[in-house]
């Protein structure tokens, strides 16, 4: 991910890749034009870090910004503990941080857009039902970015996810509950991401649907992440902050 940040970064005008930084083992190993340094210098030198790494380590990460008040913090790791999850949010009252578990722009566009219709189609009416398809080697179902979606729906609706959620069908399984959102999961050759959210009434159906084709697209998405959040006052935001979703 930092080969494809710097990549996406090195099109651009209005951005640019001061510094990198890895485990402390591998400073001075040269990465393309850089360098690899400290964290502590690396946050010394630049108005946002974007960090991929490990949620242990982006907690540290976190840390030092808030001990010296900068830079603002873009945050791309996923399996997060209590503990770690408690040090970015003691860290955003001093530092901006954006945090995400996917920066996909779609797939955030499609996030707010679900939590919207969501809201405006009655469960009495309509069936929300989430499918997702990924690569043979995707361990986790349904996918981290399926339950977002679902998280989103939940949203709409006012209620808990794991109160409406329906995981798995097999056999008979009786008429579908008012109102619960299902998911349903592909593993398969080398698909990269496919999302989808069905909304279905008796009489019609909506779809909204999301088609990943290249990863680079998740760089893209944290370089707008960090681009949004520089200058920003402390707090900790996610990608629904950046595209314009919340006041």
């Amino acid at each position: 991910m930092g080969l494809a940040l710097a990549e996406v970064l090195g099109a651009r005008a209005d951005a640019a890749v001061v510094a990198g930084y890895d485990r402390a083992d591998l400073a001075g190993q040269a990465v393309g034009a850089l360098t690899l340094g400290g964290a502590e210098a690396a946050l010394g030198d630049s108005d946002v870090v974007i960090d991929f790494s490990t949620p242990q380590a982006s907690a540290e990460v976190a840390r030092l910004a808030a001990s010296a008040s900068r830079p603002a913090l873009v945050i791309g790791a996923t399996g997060w503990t209590d503990a770690e999850d408690m040090a970015i949010w003691t860290a955003a009252k001093r530092v901006p941080i954006v945090k995400s578990g996917n920066y996909s722009l779609g797939i955030n566009v499609l996030a707010g857009l679900v939590e919207q219709t969501a809201k405006r189609l009655r469960a009495e009416d309509w069936d929300i039902e989430i499918s997702e398809a990924h690569h043979h080697r995707k361990v986790d179902a349904p996918s981290g970015t399926a339950l977002m979606l679902g998280e989103a729906a939940a949203r709409g609706r006012e209620v808990g996810l794991a109160q409406v959620q329906i995981r798995a069908r097999d056999g008979v399984t009786g008429p579908r509950p008012t109102g619960g959102i299902g998911f349903s999961v592909t593993r398969a050759g080398g698909i990269v991401g496919e999302h989808a959210v069905m909304f279905a009434s008796e009489d019609e159906m909506l779809t909204l649907s999301h088609s990943a084709r290249d990863r680079r697209l998740f760089a893209r998405g944290a370089v707008a992440a960090a681009l949004w959040v520089a200058g920003k006052p402390p707090g900790l935001y996610d990608m629904m902050d950046v595209l314009g979703f919340r006041p």
